[in-house]
């Protein structure tokens, strides 16, 4: 009897040759992981490297920017504080103290003029049937897209929650805008988020929450929130310095308003401490308003390699050449997103999508869909 046919000692029975194949296969599993991990290990030790170089580098521009550009973003903000330490973080947002002359809107300045032409020759509206503007504009580090609303009536804080009641888990908006039935939404106030997939991310505002004249929420003088914008029942757009209480609010007849912030520019005069702000460059979204009423929409393209990111200097410049005499930068990074019903055609489409709900802007490349969130900007369609 051969070797390999030698009775075993439990059970008497031949023993079992091992397959060449399955220890083949083990073999090719396990390198391929190894090799996967090594691949993993050196990417992260050159973004590591490549990280250091720009923190403690010769160029302190760069490491401001880097660093302003991370921490404003949910997951990454704890990032900086790894290579240059809390105090350098901390010293690197402050910024020089330039107060404006004014920390809230003087609603005189605003007239609004919802039915009459841009001038004695030309309809600014002849073309758009619905009342909706839509352009794109770029920088040098950005591509942007502002979106211009006629009338203001037609602007309004939509929330995610059923009857007004929070916490709920926060919609997208991309269903949040069906919900409405609005023509137009982009994304609106502050939120709890703590960078998490957690289900309760998105669901819960941060400061004051005015919709359709009611108190919706309000977590008071809520820390770091820099800035609130609301219209009042005479849809003029009232901005902020800070974030308003309940009382506040009313005594202003505020409809509809949410907190972010900073102010961008108050009564005509921009905030020249947010322009001259390390902000760094992320996806941005604001909201303004011209002296004849028209709301105007910004959203800023961000982390893409076609468009890295505004900075507050860059939101405020499109204000300006929009003629925004009050604005308000709203929440920005993975939350920017404007959307649009094309009912009449004005965006282009690679498609047939007339009548249904189109994404105007782009996502960074971090992200596949809209997040999850308790408020919105909307537009109503005209009565």
């Amino acid at each position: 009897m051969s070797k390999n046919n030698t009775p075993t000692v439990e059970t008497g029975k031949p023993a079992k040759q091992k397959k060449k194949g399955s220890g083949l296969l083990g073999r090719i599993i396990r390198r391929f992981f190894l090799l996967l991990f090594t691949i993993i290990a050196l990417a992260v030790a050159a973004l590591c490297l490549v990280l250091n170089l720009v923190f403690n580098g010769p160029s302190p521009a760069a490491q401001e920017l880097l660093t302003m550009a991370l921490i404003e973003a949910s997951a990454t903000k704890w990032v900086p504080a790894l290579f240059i330490g809390e105090e350098a973080v901390a010293e690197i947002q402050s910024s020089e103290n330039i107060e404006m002359s004014s920390d809230q809107t003087d609603t005189s300045l605003v007239v609004v003029q919802k039915d009459s032409a841009i001038s004695a020759t030309t309809d600014e509206w002849a073309n758009y049937p619905d009342g909706i503007r839509i352009e794109r504009v770029s920088g040098d580090t950005y591509n942007a897209h502002v979106m211009i609303i006629r009338d203001p009536s037609q602007v309004y804080l939509g929330t995610s929650a059923e009857n007004g009641t929070f916490p709920n888990r926060g919609k997208r908006i991309n269903q949040a805008i069906e919900d409405h039935g609005a023509i137009a939404a982009i994304n609106a106030g502050a939120f709890n988020d703590d960078g998490t997939g957690n289900a309760a991310n998105g669901s819960t505002p941060l400061g004051l929450v005015m919709s359709d004249g009611q108190c919706l929420w309000t977590s008071g003088k809520q820390p770091g929130l820099e800035g609130f914008a609301g219209f009042t029942e005479d849809d003029v757009l009232v901005v902020s310095s800070t974030n308003l209480s309940r009382s506040e609010a009313e005594s202003l007849n505020i409809r509809d308003g949410c907190c972010f912030g900073p102010a961008l520019i108050i009564n005509g005069e921009q905030n020249m401490e947010a322009y001259n702000n390390n902000s760094g460059l992320n996806p941005r979204t604001g909201i303004g308003q011209r002296a004849d009423g028209a709301v105007i929409f910004v959203c800023i393209d961000g982390r893409q390699p076609s468009s890295l990111g505004g900075t507050y200097a860059d939101l405020i410049n499109i204000m300006v050449e929009y003629g925004a005499v009050n604005a308000c930068n709203m929440d920005g990074g993975s939350s920017t997103v404007m959307m649009y019903r094309n009912t009449y055609g004005q965006l282009e489409t690679d498609e047939e999508t007339d009548s249904e709900v189109v994404m105007v802007n782009n996502y960074s490349l971090l992200q596949s869909e809209p997040r999850r969130m308790p408020t919105y900007w909307m537009v109503r369609a005209a009565e």
